[in-house]
């Protein structure tokens, strides 16, 4: 069977029409900019006229459609929230799009289509083929996560499962844009490591270049500032595997590139384990920019 996905992010939308989940080979793809400034109404347009796109492509005929979207559908409410993409808070984004289709529609957070991509067709499968619980991370210019059990998103009572960036992790991160103070996001994101730095030496640099300063030893606040990243992820998703105990964890976005992640920030994890060790395999992300419309497909 055809799987039909779609990436909506606030600056572009991307479909793809994969040959089968058996093989998961896109036999179209289609992007082009979204234009949310031009409203709720256009977005629906736009995601509308990717799916006529795609069938003109392919020559088929849609029956369901995933889609990837920033927020989540509160399933209490039936509506839009959490989305950096404003105008689609507060809207019935599922039910407006499933009446324009026609067809069934399953929607999930992106970062849901990121876990998604890699537990059933990324990462994943190529080291643990058996893992039944895998929890994908994104460690970009936010922090998100999506949480894939026995090859199933999870979303949760109130659609925010998975999402650790907005738990309490130290107050010198800040206030937070949801309204909190000291949230993962606030100490562990690309822009905040760069403030971070900023703030010891005097200088606006981005991220890649801190890492690589603080690897060749040739900055000591490039190095103060990585090793504080080290110290507070392990504290961070410690915590997430002291509750959901996953198999394997993806390290997804910018901030996932940090190689000390992998080891030491894996070994400073254990220090706040409720175990002796940790037995949970970090991997990286191997979808790469297709996670997000892959992951759509395969909802």
């Amino acid at each position: 069977m055809h799987l039909w996905g779609i990436d909506l992010g606030g600056t572009k939308i991307e479909g793809a029409v994969l040959e089968s989940r058996e093989n998961p080979k896109p036999i179209a793809r289609q992007r082009f900019p979204t234009e949310a400034v031009k409203g709720y109404a256009h977005i629906l347009g736009q995601v509308e006229k990717m799916v006529e796109m795609l069938s003109a492509e392919t020559g088929l005929k849609l029956g369901h459609l995933g889609i990837g979207h920033p927020g989540t559908i509160d399933p209490n409410t039936g509506v839009v929230k959490n989305a950096n993409t404003t105008v689609l808070n507060g809207k019935p984004f599922d039910k407006d799009l499933m009446a324009r289709l026609g067809v069934p529609v399953r929607f999930a957070n992106d970062a849901n289509c990121f876990a998604v991509a890699e537990a059933l067709i990324g990462a994943v499968p190529d080291t643990l083929p058996d893992a039944e619980v895998v929890f994908g991370v994104i460690l970009g210019t936010g922090v998100g996560g999506g949480l894939v059990v026995r090859q199933k998103v999870i979303n949760g009572r109130q659609g925010i499962a998975g999402e650790w960036g907005h738990n309490f992790l130290d107050e010198s991160g800040g206030p937070c844009y949801c309204g909190k103070t000291g949230c993962v996001e606030t100490v562990l994101s690309g822009p905040a490591l760069e403030r971070y730095y900023a703030g010891l030496s005097g200088r606006s640099l981005r991220l890649p270049e801190i890492a690589q300063r603080a690897e060749d030893g040739s900055d000591p606040a490039a190095a103060q500032t990585i090793d504080r990243l080290i110290h507070f992820f392990g504290k961070a998703i410690a915590v997430v595997i002291n509750i959901v105990d996953p198999d394997a964890i993806v390290l997804g976005g910018g901030v996932g590139n940090i190689n000390r992640l992998y080891t030491d920030g894996k070994a400073e994890a254990v220090k706040h384990l409720f175990n002796t060790r940790i037995d949970t395999v970090f991997l990286k992300p191997k979808s790469g920019d297709s996670a997000g419309v892959f992951g759509a497909a395969l909802l």
